[in-house]
C-alpha cells in the first residue's frame, strides 16, 4: 500500500488542515513508512495465540449485584444549597 501526495492533500482537506505544499512530501514519506510498519505485523504468525486483554492472568474481584437505595441519602442532602423533602431544590430554568 503506498500513500500519494495527491492521497495527502484529500486527507488534510478532509480533517479540515492546511499544510503546506512543502510538508506534503515528508508527510508522505511518514505516512508511507507507518503503512510499511503496519504490513510487517501481518507477516506475523498469531494462529495458536490466544487473545487477551492483559499479560498477567488475575481473577476480577466482584461484588455482590445487590439493587439499594445507598442509604446515606440525608448525608449527601446536608451537601446541597438547598433541600426539600428528600430532594434537591434546584432554581427554575424554564418559566
Amino acid at each position: 500500500m503506498s500513500v500519494t501526495q495527491e492521497d495527502v492533500r484529500r486527507i488534510a482537506r478532509l480533517v479540515r488542515l492546511t499544510e503546506p505544499t512543502d510538508r506534503l512530501e515528508s508527510l508522505t514519506g511518514e505516512l508511507n513508512s507507518i503503512l510499511d510498519w503496519v504490513e510487517q505485523l501481518n507477516e506475523v504468525d498469531v494462529k495458536d495465540v490466544a487473545p487477551m486483554t492483559t499479560p498477567i492472568q488475575t481473577p476480577l474481584l466482584q461484588r455482590a449485584d445487590d439493587v439499594t437505595d445507598g442509604g446515606r441519602r440525608d448525608e449527601i442532602l446536608k451537601n446541597a444549597p438547598k433541600a426539600e423533602e428528600g430532594f434537591f431544590v434546584v432554581p427554575r430554568s424554564v418559566e
